[in-house]
């Protein structure tokens, strides 16, 4: 058998274990994305492009615990310009007993979430939160950041429209220092496979 062979093999064994994460794997690129985010005077709307990857990975195993998943990287450019304004590292993981679905990624801002959610293996939705403070699908940042605009919570559900098209709503919730309410700082994209 051929290197060529066996890594394709290896590469469908690893898309039979990733659940509803399956139909990610591989490149993906949109241009409808849409971001708010705050500003000094409220919210500041921005239109971006971005690419994201997503490579399987596994078996990941925990003593009896044995997780499949996706290395996870995407940047994101505001339409008018060439410097990007968002970067992410991280992973996708599927826990077909538990049926859990994770997103554990790094912004390099300071901030770590680890978000978690309950999907079917053949989803073509799925929902994933993490919380300030959980032991359990929680969110750390920097002591500036955690004093001046504190991620109390995140949202984020995924749909996978056709083998080819997928988008998603995110809910990055601040509580930003000096103002009463909690922030809501969206992000919303439509990505097709490049």
């Amino acid at each position: 058998m051929s290197e060529t062979m066996d890594s394709s093999s290896y590469h469908h064994e690893l898309l039979v274990h990733l659940g509803p994460l399956a139909a990610l794997a591989g490149t993906w690129e949109g241009k409808e994305g849409v971001d708010i985010s705050p500003a000094k005077d409220g919210s500041r709307e921005t239109h971006f492009r971005e690419r994201m990857t997503f490579e399987p990975m596994g078996p990941v195993v925990n003593g009896p615990q044995t997780l499949y998943g996706l290395r996870y990287s995407t940047v994101a450019w505001p339409l008018i310009q060439e410097q990007p304004f968002h970067e992410e590292v991280g992973y996708w993981l599927w826990d077909a007993e538990r049926k859990q679905v994770m997103r554990c990624f790094i912004v390099p801002r300071g901030v770590v979430v680890n978000a978690g959610g309950t999907s079917d293996p053949d989803a073509k939705e799925f929902c994933m939160t993490a919380d300030a403070g959980s032991g359990v699908y929680g969110i750390l940042s920097n002591p500036f950041l955690d004093e001046s605009m504190k991620t109390v919570r995140y949202e984020l559900s995924v749909t996978i429209h056709e083998p080819w098209k997928f988008s998603y709503k995110e809910d990055t919730q601040l509580q930003i220092s000096g103002r009463p309410d909690v922030f809501h700082h969206t992000d919303q994209n439509t990505l097709k496979r490049a």
